[in-house]
């Protein structure tokens, strides 16, 4: 017999951008390892190099960067992270996206438009990535933009664990701040003991951004603490006048559960002085010190990613991390 032979152990090898180091220590720390050593220097001419302070050769690599304000750079910043681990002979590269830049825009609603989210995948996809992890992706036909495997988790679980316990004594109803967004009214009803649910009829003039109308709350909401769900907060007028259609339609309160808190803009301020009583997000995207708000309430999202590497590295699944849903 000719040839040679090696038995290798796999060797999981997290990196992470500057976009969001915090929740990436925090990851590493729940991994029971460390970020590797990364140069990361913008030239005058603002273009990012990145260089790797160990080799790479042969692992299992996990790129952690979320894409917030401003999202270009960081996206670009992620790439060039890929093709460095790529061209320096990493075995598996996968992206690990807190949150997925450009998700909104994942169809055309007009003539002459781009489908931006499907450009990404395939950005990801040229660089090197043989995966993606992401949370709570705007739409889930973005999981078939990527040519690879890709893991989309839930901050469904953590969420809603935490509404359960603070007020899981009262009445509630779960409510979706629009039509497309029913089905995941229904996944938290079912672990809110059966709660109802409902949602809020809207209109959104497709030449405005980030703007929308509320109309109408179709569904019972009357005395009970309705759980507003979404997955992003940006500029918060959508999830604001949802917030108020449901007070006028006499529910004893409003509470906002959402994955990516933005907060773009007039979202504080907009925040601040709606008439929800909590808002309830996770650190998927960091939020300034400055943009924390008394009835801020922010969970952290490490668990889950965590849990979710490991998986992926050992070769286990994803979805049991969700009961067979994800």
């Amino acid at each position: 017999m000719t040839g040679l032979k090696r038995t290798t152990e796999k060797n999981l090898m997290l990196f992470s951008g500057r976009a969001h180091p915090d929740l990436a220590d925090e990851v590493a720390t729940l991994l029971e390892t460390t970020l590797v050593p990364t140069t990361h220097r913008v030239f005058a001419n603002s273009e990012i190099y990145v260089r790797y302070q160990e080799s790479v050769r042969g692992c299992d690599a996990f790129v952690i960067q979320s894409h917030t304000a401003p999202v270009n750079e960081w996206i670009m910043e992620q790439l060039i992270m890929v093709d460095a681990l790529k061209r320096a002979s990493a075995k598996r590269i996968t992206v690990v996206l807190p949150n997925y830049g450009y998700a909104r825009q994942d169809k055309k609603s007009r003539g002459r438009e781009p489908i931006s989210a499907r450009l990404l995948a395939d950005l990801f996809k040229t660089a090197g990535a043989d995966r993606l992890i992401c949370v709570d992706l705007h739409t889930p036909q973005i999981q078939g933009f990527f040519d690879g495997p890709v893991d989309h988790l839930m901050a469904l679980p953590i969420l809603s664990e935490y509404v359960a316990q603070r007020y899981g004594q009262e009445d509630l109803a779960v409510v979706s701040p629009d039509a497309g967004r029913i089905k995941v009214a229904e996944q938290w009803s079912s672990r809110l003991e059966g709660a109802p649910w409902a949602f809020i009829h809207k209109t959104r003039d497709v030449t405005r951004a980030n703007e929308s109308v509320a109309n109408r709350v179709v569904g019972d909401v009357k005395g009970r603490v309705c759980v507003l769900v979404d997955d992003i907060i940006d500029t918060g007028g959508t999830i604001v006048k949802a917030a108020d259609a449901l007070m006028d339609a006499e529910a004893a309160d409003v509470v906002i559960a959402a994955t990516h808190a933005s907060l773009s803009g007039p979202a504080v301020d907009r925040l601040k002085n709606c008439r929800a009583s909590e808002v309830i997000v996770t650190n998927t995207l960091p939020i300034a010190a400055d943009r924390k708000f008394d009835k801020l309430t922010t969970l952290s999202i490490a668990p889950l990613i965590s849990r979710a590497i490991r998986e992926v590295f050992e070769d286990g699944s994803v979805t049991s991390l969700f009961d067979g849903r994800a």
